[in-house]
C-alpha cells in the first residue's frame, strides 16, 4: 500500500528556527520529507517554504494539520496542507478564442495537468460542442453592460455550487469587476499577450507588426482589479522577424499563450506559487 503524500506551503515573517520547527513536526509524526524548498525575501522580510512529504500509513490530512497548527501559530504563518495526488477543482472561462481552452482540455484529459475541470462557462456558444466532446458541462452566460453584475453572480454561483478551487480565464474577453476580483483573489489566473501595455485594444499583433517587433510573448498572472497587472506566475517569448506577417505573428502568439497558461496552471495546482505582495515566489 502506498503511503499518503502531502504538500505543505507557508509564508510568515522571517525568523530563526522556522525550518527546524517545520521539520521537527515531520519527524515527530513519522513523516519522510521528499522535497523541500525555502526562500527568505530580504525586501519583504518574509519567509516562504514548500515541503512535499509522505506520512506513515493511515495518516490523514486532518491529522497532520492538527499536528502542525501550534507551530504555524507560533510563527504567524499563512499555511496550507494539501493531498499531493488530489486534482484541483477548476472552472474555465472562455470567449471566442479557443486555443487556450483546447490546450487545457487536452492537458487535463491526457493526465499532464492535474485538474478536475468541473465546468466551462462562456459568454458565447462557440465551444459548446468542443467542451461537450470532453463530457464536461458547458454553461452559456451571455453578458451585456446592463447584465454584467447578474452574469458575474452566476459565475460565483457556479464556483460555489461546484466547489471550485481555481478559475482559469482562457482568453475570456471580459473585464472582471472589482467585486468578482476580490471574491476570486489568489485563485483566478489570466493569460494575455506580453505586448501590454504597448499595444492595447483591437488587433495587437497587427499593431506590433506595424512597429516591427522582434519578439512576441505571453504573461500568465493572478487576476486583480488592476487590469492585466496582477502578480506574475509565468512568461515566455519567441523571436520573430521581418518576414512574418500579422497572421503569422498571431499564430506564434497563440502557441506561446497556450504554453504559458499551461505552465502557470500547473505551477499553481502543484502549490509551487506563493504570493509575496504584488510579486510571486515560484518553487520549481
Amino acid at each position: 500500500m502506498s503511503l499518503p503524500e502531502f504538500i505543505l506551503t507557508l509564508s510568515c515573517p522571517d525568523a530563526v528556527g522556522i525550518v527546524h520547527a517545520v521539520t521537527g513536526v515531520m519527524v515527530e509524526r513519522g513523516c519522510n520529507i521528499i522535497d523541500s524548498a525555502q526562500f527568505g525575501d530580504a525586501g519583504s522580510k518574509r519567509f516562504f517554504m514548500r515541503v512535499t512529504f509522505a506520512g506513515p500509513a493511515g495518516m490523514t490530512r486532518g491529522a497532520i494539520q492538527d499536528a502542525f497548527a501550534a507551530t504555524a501559530k507560533k510563527f504567524g504563518m499563512d499555511w496550507r496542507i494539501t493531498d499531493r495526488g488530489a486534482k484541483t477543482r477548476t472552472l474555465i472561462l472562455v470567449s471566442r478564442f479557443g486555443h487556450c481552452l483546447n490546450d487545457l482540455l487536452f492537458r487535463a484529459s491526457s493526465g499532464v495537468l492535474p485538474i478536475d475541470i468541473r465546468a466551462v462557462a462562456s459568454n458565447h456558444t462557440d465551444f459548446e460542442d468542443l467542451v461537450g466532446a470532453h463530457k464536461i458541462p458547458f454553461h452559456h452566460l451571455p453578458v451585456t453592460a446592463t447584465t454584467k453584475a447578474a452574469q458575474e453572480k452566476q459565475i460565483l454561483q457556479l464556483c460555489e455550487g461546484l466547489d471550485v478551487e481555481l478559475v482559469v480565464l482562457a482568453r475570456y474577453m471580459q473585464v472582471l469587476s472589482d467585486d468578482l476580483c476580490r471574491a476570486l483573489s489568489g485563485r483566478a489566473i489570466n493569460i494575455h499577450h506580453s505586448f501590454l501595455p504597448s499595444f492595447k485594444g483591437a488587433k495587437p499583433y497587427h499593431q506590433a507588426h506595424e512597429r516591427g517587433v522582434k519578439i512576441v510573448g505571453a504573461t500568465a498572472h493572478y487576476v486583480t482589479s488592476a487590469l492585466d497587472e496582477g502578480p506574475i506566475i509565468e512568461q515566455e517569448v519567441v523571436r520573430v522577424d521581418h518576414a512574418m506577417g500579422p497572421d503569422q505573428l498571431v499564430e506564434v502568439g497563440r502557441d506561446v499563450e497556450c504554453v504559458v497558461l499551461g505552465r502557470a496552471v500547473k505551477l499553481h495546482v502543484e502549490r509551487r506559487v506563493l504570493l509575496n505582495g504584488s510579486r510571486t515566489v515560484i518553487f520549481r
